[in-house]
């Protein structure tokens, strides 16, 4: 097979990968909620453990299982992913890593404030503008379970495999793409408002992405990811509550 066609078909193989990993883990969070209810759990109408119950069967279950199915599969091994304890050095990495996120996102809010367009909304801000008590649930899940999973997925697995066939630059921006892609189906809102967060998303995956590469240590964009998404999820709640303004 030609450089481009081994190209082509680990990119296709990475999109099927985070497709697939999105719907087994929709499939699967539906039979857990099944399972809730056949047992006289009326899950339906506890968002707050409805929400952790599709956190822990997607995020959780699902991607790192494909992550590492997939792996044993291809018979890769787990020395495929680049993890370790990390050093002093990975840990102000990882600072600078969350800082530049936030500046990044600062930035790209005025841009879109400039523009006069508005950011789609993911559906978890819907479902927690009713209990604003979800949003402390999602802090420590996003250090458990939505930082590492994704991670593990996108950046541990696509963008390594992407990594071998691909200049890094090119991987990170590939892998960056089909994690960005994903979230259009979470999403509520006009086509504007969502290719606005779809790129906001596309354009933090590169940090995550570029973390990744540089410290050669996935430790380090999966604490940066679940920090950043706690601090959010921090800040909305307090919005929520009238402690900050929205």
């Amino acid at each position: 097979m030609s450089n481009s066609g081994t190209q082509l078909r680990s990119f296709g193989v990475g999109l099927l990968l985070s497709v697939g990993a999105y719907g087994v883990g929709q499939v699967v969070a539906a039979v857990a909620v099944l399972a809730f209810m056949a047992v006289g759990i009326d899950i339906l109408n506890r968002p707050a453990l409805l929400l952790a119950v599709s956190a822990v069967m997607l995020q959780g279950v699902t991607f790192g299982g494909i992550a590492l199915g997939y792996l044993s599969y291809r018979n890769l091994g787990l020395d495929f992913i680049h993890i370790r304890v990390p050093s002093l050095r990975d840990i102000g990495i990882a600072v600078a890593g969350f800082v530049a996120l936030f500046a990044l996102l600062q930035l790209i809010s005025q841009v879109t404030q400039a523009l006069g367009v508005q950011s789609a909304q993911n559906s978890i801000v819907d479902m927690a503008s009713g209990n604003p008590d979800i949003y402390l649930l999602l802090i420590p899940l996003s250090f458990l379970l939505i930082g590492p999973g994704e991670e593990l997925l996108y950046r541990g697995l696509i963008q390594g495999m992407l990594r071998k066939v691909f200049h890094p630059v090119r991987a990170i921006v590939l892998a960056s793409a089909i994690f960005a892609s994903i979230h259009f189906f979470s999403l509520l809102g006009g086509s504007v408002g969502k290719f606005v967060y779809i790129a906001t998303v596309f354009t933090l995956a590169l940090v995550l992405g570029s973390l990744y590469e540089y410290t050669d240590n996935l430790a380090v964009p999966m604490l940066v990811h679940g920090a950043y998404n706690a601090t959010l999820f921090g800040l909305q709640y307090l919005m929520a509550t009238g402690q900050l303004p929205s």
